[in-house]
């Protein structure tokens, strides 16, 4: 398991990782810069929150459960949206992630603040997050030194997953050996 950080990689929080705003979280690093730390979402916490209640020209686009994410616990009353788009080309308002690896190429941030119909026929996929999750410089890498997250790769498909409250689990299973057997451990190990 490689336990370098960087844009288009997931941190899927340890059984051990206490901080409710953490607790059995899958993120998506969106940004990873040495001199100004790191950026991510939350992938596995749905709200109630319609993504039509507070972005309604952006519903038909929003890949389902059609409900606006909590991406972490920074700048949670601001939304961005991440979406996937096949091709090589770039569309107005979306943008790559910057530094992620060839497969993860085709998922991007999007410019909510752009009209929607500039995207609409190039958009397979998107999700709405209020919120990320932020890290000062060297704050993430500590946080994987002490054993809070484990670094894997991420699919395409991941922020989109259409049963996300199982996306911890399935995330864990996939990475194979020692990972694979903790998306067994209990949510609460004091109970056995």
């Amino acid at each position: 398991m490689d336990e370098s950080a960087s844009a288009g990689r997931l941190l899927v929080a340890t059984p051990v990782l206490g901080d409710p705003n953490f607790r059995r979280t899958v993120v998506l690093i969106v940004e990873h810069e040495d001199e100004q730390g790191s950026l991510g979402v939350v992938l596995n916490r749905p709200t109630d929150v319609p993504v039509g209640r507070v972005l309604e020209p952006w519903t038909e686009l929003a890949t389902s459960p059609s409900v606006v994410f909590s991406g972490g616990p920074v700048a949670t009353s601001s939304a961005l949206a991440l979406a996937l788009v096949p091709g090589t080309d770039e569309p107005v308002g979306w943008h790559p992630l910057d530094g992620s690896p060839p497969k993860m190429s085709r998922l991007g941030l999007v410019d909510l603040d752009a009209p929607p119909g500039l995207l609409a026929a190039a958009i397979t996929q998107l999700r709405v997050y209020a919120g990320y999750a932020g890290w000062s410089v060297g704050q993430l890498q500590s946080e994987i030194d002490e054993g809070a997250w484990y670094v894997v790769p991420a699919e395409p498909g991941d922020p989109f997953s259409p049963d996300p409250e199982q996306l911890w689990p399935a995330i864990l299973r996939r990475q194979g050996g020692e990972l694979a057997y903790l998306a067994t451990f209990p949510d609460d190990p004091s109970l056995n």
